[in-house]
C-alpha cells in the first residue's frame, strides 16, 4: 500500500525550528521527539535563520504592496474618469 507524504502546518514548522534553534536538544532527541527526519529539521531552522531579516527589516512590507495597489487601482480610476469627462464635454484632444 502506497504511503502518502505528511504536510506540516507553518506553526509545526515555525516550533520545530525554533526549538532547533534554542538548542537545548541534539538535532536526533529532536527528530525522535517531533517524529520527523533529522534532515527537515535542518532545513526548517535554515529557512528560519535566511527570513528573520526579511521580518525585522521594512516591517511594513505587505502595508507597502497594499498601497501600490491601492495607488494602481486610483490611477486606473483617474484615466477613466478623465476620458468619461472629457467625452461627456466633446473634447477629443487636449
Amino acid at each position: 500500500m502506497k504511503q502518502s507524504r505528511r504536510k506540516y502546518g507553518a506553526s509545526f514548522k515555525a516550533k520545530v525550528a525554533l526549538a532547533a534553534l534554542r538548542g537545548d536538544q541534539t538535532i536526533s532527541e529532536l527528530a525522535s521527539r517531533f517524529e520527523i527526519h533529522p534532515t527537515l529539521i535542518h532545513t526548517w531552522k535554515k529557512q528560519l535563520v535566511e527570513s528573520a531579516p526579511e521580518l525585522f527589516g521594512s516591517g511594513n512590507g505587505r502595508q507597502i504592496q497594499g498601497q501600490e495597489a491601492l495607488v494602481a487601482k486610483l490611477y486606473q480610476q483617474i484615466g477613466r474618469l478623465t476620458v468619461e469627462r472629457d467625452f461627456s464635454s466633446g473634447r477629443s484632444g487636449p
